[in-house]
């Protein structure tokens, strides 16, 4: 195993990351509100689900609430660069002993990329050979 900083970010289960990816993509919002774009992306969640995962959040320190009006107004906490680099490493440890290279060449023979990002992956390797 890869000698690391323990995760910088909470376990974060699936239906907990969809919560939390709507407030990265739209701000503060109340439950309902959360609910509802929720319901837009297929999910169909009950309200008090929702409150669930939310109180969930909250106790682990990745969102935060503010009482506006009558109502609780949930924002994230942890950005989404955040999360993503703690997932990553940790499927890195678990799978490749923290071994970034061969996620990698797994992503580019066996994903689809667009030009765009191939384009971007060159200029990381262009960076990359020219630091070494």
């Amino acid at each position: 195993m890869s000698k690391r900083e323990p995760s910088s970010a909470p376990d974060l289960g699936e239906a907990e990351t969809a919560v939390l990816r709507v407030l990265w993509e739209h701000g503060p919002l109340t439950v309902r509100e959360v609910m509802e774009h929720l319901h837009d992306r297929g999910r169909k969640v009950a309200y008090t689900t929702v409150l669930t995962f939310l109180s969930r959040l909250e106790q682990k320190g990745v969102v935060a609430s503010d009482k506006n009006g009558l109502a609780y107004v949930y924002r994230a906490k942890v950005t989404r660069d955040r999360v993503v680099r703690t997932k990553v490493r940790d499927l890195l440890d678990q799978l490749y002993d923290g071994a970034a290279g061969p996620v990698v060449m797994h992503l580019v023979e066996h994903e689809r990329l667009t030009g765009e990002e191939i384009d971007h992956l060159r200029r990381l390797i262009d960076d990359l050979d020219k630091r070494s």
